[in-house]
């Protein structure tokens, strides 16, 4: 087979696979998800081997304890979610509107510069602001909920996904060499190459950075609540959850946690400075102790990449989009080096071809 025509099948293949993920997309979160938790646990379920323990009886302890340890998770902060999101949207439009009447109040105009833009109703342009976030996070919520509603039930995604899990972990060697085996011989060395890339990119900033989030969040719900911010600790959760998006997680954080300080501190400036010391405190123990060390600095995905994919994916796929945007993001990158590597090696880009004709 030509080169030609090669790149026109796997142009083709690659066409139809996302064809049919879009298609599909509605029946597909629990799937996905199991496949995640189990890609998630493997390395745990590998060491429960290395002690003499069975595949089987490995992955079913290791999924049990995760599983548990989610479902106490969840019914120990429900409660207090449930309750600090009903009192932050009661309480939101005080926020807004004590944030408005500062910002117009004319004996300070200074502040009307500063958070204002020097616009000359800074009032308008706050509440425009606003406006326009709203509505931005509904559309976008909504398109959330579009891709996961059609999951039959939230019973079904709890039972089919650790089902899903289960099965992958007891198989996950076998899968390997299953497709191990389509792979074609004379390229074989090279698509190794690419899949080790690959992993590492996935592995090396999935798990870390869920564990950078959780600790993230359970600091900043933590921390606010100390400080006597009102629904802090839902606040301080959200932002450390969305921190797996570069800047805009703790951006997002930042903003609504000054609005609601302001509006409930002012003008007690020590309270308002401890709720941004908080934040001070996560960004420097995230950016020098928990990246470097549970990230690193090599595996291979820019921020802007990261921050497009996740959003391009949650956009057109809803929260299945979420899922897969990571890892696809990381494999479009290991690609787009190796091309462009194999470019800067040939005569395209040399100028030296050993035929002459160049």
């Amino acid at each position: 087979m030509t080169l030609e025509r090669q790149v026109i099948f796997w142009i083709v293949a690659l066409a139809v696979f996302c064809g049919v993920i879009w298609l599909m997309s509605p029946v597909l979160l629990p799937f996905i998800a199991g496949m995640a938790l189990a890609y998630l646990l493997d390395p745990v379920a590998r060491a429960g081997e290395r002690f003499g323990v069975s595949r089987a009886i490995s992955a079913l302890v290791v999924l049990v304890v995760v599983v548990v340890a989610i479902v106490v998770g969840v019914m120990t902060v429900s409660p207090i979610i449930a309750d600090q999101f009903t009192a932050f949207m009661d309480s939101l439009p005080g926020y807004v509107n004590k944030v408005r009447s500062l910002l117009s109040d004319p004996s300070r105009p200074w502040l009307a510069k500063i958070f204002g833009g020097g616009l000359p109703d800074a009032e308008k342009s706050v509440g425009g602001l606003v406006s326009q976030g709203s509505g931005f996070v509904a559309t976008f919520l909504a398109s959330l909920w579009s891709g996961g509603r059609a999951v039959f039930s939230v019973l079904s995604l709890l039972v089919i996904t650790p089902v899903v899990a289960f099965y992958l972990l007891c198989d996950w060697d076998r899968v390997v060499i299953t497709v191990d085996n389509w792979i074609p011989r004379q390229h074989r060395d090279t698509i190794h190459g690419l899949m080790h890339d690959m992993d590492a990119a996935i592995a090396g900033f999935v798990r870390g950075q869920a564990l950078i989030c959780l600790i993230l969040a359970a600091f900043y719900a933590i921390g606010l609540t100390l400080v006597g911010l009102n629904s802090g600790f839902l606040i301080g959760l959200m932002t450390g959850l969305f921190s797996f998006i570069p800047f805009v997680g703790a951006a997002t954080g930042f903003l609504v946690a000054a609005i609601v300080a302001v509006a409930q501190f002012w003008p007690d400036w020590t309270s308002i400075a401890m709720v941004v010391g908080v934040f001070l405190i996560g960004q420097a123990l995230e950016g020098y102790i928990l990246s470097p060390n549970l990230v690193g600095a090599k595996v291979g995905l820019h921020p802007v990449w990261l921050m497009f994919s996740l959003l391009a994916f949650g956009y057109l796929l809803g929260f299945v989009g979420f899922l897969i945007a990571v890892p696809t993001a990381a494999a479009i990158g290991v690609l787009v080096r190796f091309a462009i590597r194999k470019y800067m090696e040939s005569p395209l880009y040399t100028g030296n071809d050993p035929t002459g004709r160049l």
